[in-house]
């Protein structure tokens, strides 16, 4: 079997250099990360990013995966002694799973088919002086294929099974095969009706009933929804060119002349295509489509996770978090800086126990009583009702008041997680912790819900979970060492996703941290459990303590990188503190005194940045938002109001937009900007404060349309 060069076939394909592709795959076999190998390996990669890192390892699976199916190929025809040169050459040089597939077809082992039941009537002879499509005496040529003991009753029967011998191997021709595939891709139409007696059931596929459109050009949003009705039996789905000018086609690929003998190829042909080449073409289509849908869905999802993560952080500040409720009260908690449990108890300010006063007394003596800088409200069930009683209480200090988004809190409250972290809570509790630590820091707490359960996605359920979940954990993992982690204070869950640490590290972290204290240095982290070397590589530069004696320990620098810097001070003669706050000694460096073979301008270039603004977030400011006083109900809103509002979720046909009335509207992506856009994510991010106008209100169904465009 040929050995590939698969850095050399990546290089191609990316358009990359082959020392790039080879670098980066031995740093990942060696069990790098991509987050370490896009941060601290410029030199080896040429300063590749994390997304053509990923890109690199997942062209190398493919092609590990296919060589392996090659391998299995190769196998079955040699044992069958059928492996001839010319076909070995031609296995070894598929590029694709779908040539590969096509050119094992004839050797795959078949259950009983039309095909080998005429082949063992004896009809094969016949069937091959059809194939030459020469003019006969049809009559004459089968007559002596006649057998009734075998089942042939006549000649009809003997042409019919020739027929079905030409079928059959029409069906494999991979030639033919590779220009129908691309017949289908390129041209198929997908059309849905609904089954009949599924009316009742299928109200959310109406719009599916009867529909028909151009596959290639049908948005992933569509296509999901229409194999999801296939899927539950509401719709019956087909895909499929135009039939007449696919057959027009194969019939110029096969036919030499119009003898008879040619008019019984096309009789197979045809029958080739309707009872096997269509129905295998379309599964080949369902699962293309399918993967193609999935991959812009899962990309969807994944915009919008980054985006959720990397939310502003109010901060370190402490906080009365609210979980409101009509009935049931609302759920209040105190956090202090760190986001630890300092208060919990309920006030009753709405309707029916309605006891706004004490309710307001309670606030207040809180507030005071443990100097609260923030209030944090979910934006549920009687979210604006609570914020509008918070913003009339007259507090005491400046404090202001903030609503948070808390889809997924419910998830954490409920999970095992908050079990473990609050086995003496109940889920009320839990759930305001977690609407309190949101507006701290975003992605600390949305770490412990599954990505899947924020309400940030597309279609997210139809879509492959395999690939989904991986493409999420990814984004957390890069969300997270982006931002990096502070040791002596983050969760198991935050310290999972730093790289090269993994749950059960995690938690040997936390349980050392527990045992002896905070830890002074990074170098401290040597004393843990099975932190071995290549775990302090990969993660040190991760992860920061704030208090820590070396003031690179707070920084990104790696701790591989700190005898250049110590290089660069002594040089200076100064301290690495004084190169870290004084801008005119680092001006005065010249880098390439540093250069070395392992040391290159990339890593220097990172270094001198973050000695610039040591530890920064790379995340945005937080800023003030309120939704209209006016409007906080469905019945509020009329069109041609322009509100305030924030955008929480991203999709390929718009974006969705909360104005404060508990109903998210929609502005469809043609109205999202003066031009037709591909993507709205070139216009919008999640939770970007916008001014929106409204162009439409059906409160009976609860559909709030809505629009960028202010002026028209």
């Amino acid at each position: 079997m040929i050995t590939r060069n698969y850095a050399q076939l990546i290089a191609q394909e990316m358009n990359l250099a082959q020392e790039q592709v080879q670098n980066t795959l031995d740093l990942l076999d060696g069990g790098a990360t991509i987050p370490f190998i896009s941060r601290y390996r410029k030199e080896a990669t040429g300063s590749l990013d994390e997304v053509q890192i990923g890109q690199i390892r997942d062209l190398r699976n493919r092609w590990v995966e296919l060589d392996k199916r090659r391998a299995a190929i190769l196998d079955s025809i040699r044992e069958q002694g059928k492996l001839t040169p010319e076909l070995e050459a031609q296995i070894e040089e598929a590029a694709t799973l779908g040539a590969l597939e096509d050119l094992y077809l004839p050797y795959r082992p078949k259950r009983k088919t039309r095909a080998s039941v005429a082949v063992e009537r004896g009809l094969e002879p016949l069937a091959k002086m059809l194939i030459a499509q020469r003019q006969l005496d049809l009559a004459k040529v089968a007559q002596p294929f006649v057998n009734p003991d075998k089942g042939v009753a006549d000649v009809e029967a003997a042409l019919a099974g020739a027929r079905d011998i030409i079928a059959e191997r029409v069906s494999e021709n991979v030639s033919l095969r590779a220009r129908l595939r691309s017949t289908f891709r390129q041209h198929s139409r997908i059309r849905t009706r609904l089954i009949p007696d599924k009316v009742d059931e299928g109200e959310k596929y109406r719009i599916y009933y009867h529909a028909e459109e151009f596959l290639p050009k049908a948005p992933s949003h569509r296509v999901l929804a229409m194999l999801r009705g296939e899927e539950e039996g509401i719709l019956r789905l087909t895909i499929a060119p135009d039939e007449e000018k696919t057959l027009s086609m194969i019939k110029r690929a096969l036919l030499k002349n119009n003898t008879n003998g040619a008019q019984q190829v096309w009789m197979a042909a045809e029958d080739a295509y309707k009872r096997l080449l269509q129905p295998q073409m379309e599964t080949e289509m369902r699962k293309y489509y399918k993967d193609k849908a999935d991959t812009e869905a899962i990309g969807v999802f994944v915009q919008n996770l980054r985006q959720l993560l990397m939310a502003a952080p109010l901060g370190q500040v402490t906080t009365l978090a609210v979980d409101p409720g009509f009935r049931t009260g609302c759920k209040v908690v105190i956090l202090n800086p760190q986001g630890k449990l300092l208060h919990n108890e309920t006030i009753y300010p709405h309707p029916p126990v309605a006891q706004y006063r004490l309710a307001s007394d309670k606030l207040k003596r809180l507030v005071l009583q443990y100097k609260v800088d923030a209030i944090a409200i979910g934006n549920g069930t009687a979210g604006r009702e609570t914020e509008n009683f918070i913003r009339h209480i007259p507090f005491e200090r400046d404090v202001k008041a903030f609503m948070v988004n808390e889809s997924g809190a419910s998830v954490y409250s409920a999970s095992p997680v908050a079990r473990a972290e609050f086995p003496d809570y109940d889920v009320t509790v839990r759930g305001a912790v977690s609407i309190g630590r949101r507006l701290m820091d975003p992605l600390a707490e949305l770490v412990k819900i599954d990505p899947k359960s924020i309400g940030v996605g597309q279609y997210q359920h139809d879509v492959n979970q395999k690939r989904l979940q991986e493409s999420l954990e990814a984004t957390v993992e890069s969300c997270v060492n982006r931002v990096g982690v502070e040791l002596n204070t983050a969760s198991k869950e935050l310290l999972s996703y730093v790289s090269g640490v993994g749950p059960a590290l995690a938690q040997n972290i936390v349980d050392y941290r527990n045992e002896h204290g905070a830890f002074p240095s990074r170098e401290s982290l040597r004393q843990v459990p099975r932190f071995g070397a290549k775990a302090f590589e990969q993660a040190a530069g991760f992860l920061r303590i704030r208090d820590a004696e070396n003031p690179l320990d707070r920084s990104a620098v790696h701790p591989e990188s700190y005898p250049v810097v110590q290089a660069m001070a002594r040089d200076m003669q100064c301290s690495v503190s004084d190169l870290m706050s004084h801008a005119d000694i680092r001006k005065n460096i010249n880098l390439t005194h540093y250069l070395s073979d392992k040391v290159g301008m990339p890593t220097l270039t990172d270094i001198m940045s973050e000695l610039d603004k040591p530890g920064r977030d790379p995340r945005s400011s937080f800023e003030m938002f309120e939704f209209d006083k006016n409007v906080r109900t469905i019945n509020d809103v009329q069109p041609g109001m322009v509100l305030p509002g924030i955008v929480t979720n991203i999709t390929n046909f718009g974006c969705f937009v909360d104005i404060g009335v508990h109903q998210d509207g929609l502005i469809h992506v043609s109205n999202m900007a003066d031009h037709r856009i591909n993507n709205p994510h070139e216009v919008v991010h999640l939770n970007q404060k916008v001014m929106v106008r409204v162009i439409g209100v059906e409160t009976d169904r609860k559909r709030i349309s809505l629009s960028l465009n202010l002026d028209k």
